[in-house]
């Protein structure tokens, strides 16, 4: 089982609107993310926290509609082959979400963790534009990373996939349980990189044709 983790608690100061509920293609910046991970992921968290409760219920409401539909399933169905009763979503909040992306990734993280996955996908919600293709593809070279090591060691294997469009390093990264954890407990880094350098064994890139990866949706002309 693999988890994602949705970090949308900013304040989107430059976009002058919260872009977890900004439209592009026709669905939230946040529907976006969600739906992205859940390609690879069968369940994954979403940490909000400036206007939290207008957030989730807009995004409630939108994930109703999809459903009402027959859109979403049909989604699913064609990207994990079943029915969106496989895959889940919930939402948590972060206090300190004026700390930064990363005081939002531990609660994320640690949230993930507790239901025991093989790896944790994060991405910022301000991607919207990264490929399904990329997610899975990043799923299945960090899960082939796990499996080559000794079944002992994987519990603690420290590892994780970086995704890279024409040389600049992007969004989402994959972990392994064992770096989530240490990125979780982490209290000294400065930001997410920090933390997943400061306690990753080993760092791979994964070049991708997805200039959606680096691609950060910051303001109206983004």
């Amino acid at each position: 089982m693999i988890a994602g983790v949705v970090l949308a608690a900013g304040a989107s100061t430059r976009m002058g609107r919260d872009k977890a509920l900004v439209k592009g293609r026709g669905a939230s910046f946040l529907a976006l993310a969600v739906r992205r991970l859940w390609a690879a992921c069968d369940t994954v968290v979403v940490v909000l926290g400036a206007n939290a409760d207008k957030i989730r219920e807009a995004g409630e409401r939108e994930f109703q509609t999809l459903m009402a539909s027959g859109a979403l399933q049909k989604e699913l169905t064609a990207l994990r082959g079943r029915a969106a009763a496989g895959v889940e979503c919930h939402f948590v909040i972060n206090p300190d979400w004026k700390r930064g992306m990363l005081s939002s990734a531990r609660i994320g993280l640690g949230e993930a963790l507790r239901a025991r996955p093989s790896a944790v996908l994060v991405l910022p919600v301000d991607h919207p534009d990264v490929r399904v293709e990329t997610v899975t593809t990043l799923a299945g070279m960090l899960a082939g990373a796990v499996m080559s090591c000794r079944p002992r060691e994987r519990a603690a294997f420290a590892y994780a996939v970086v995704p890279r469009h024409r040389g600049q390093r992007g969004h989402p990264l994959a972990l392994t349980p064992g770096l989530a954890r240490a990125v979780a407990a982490d209290r000294t880094a400065t930001d997410l990189s920090d933390a997943v350098r400061r306690h990753a064994r080993l760092v791979g890139y994964c070049d991708v044709r997805d200039a959606g990866v680096t691609r950060n949706r910051n303001t109206p002309r983004d």
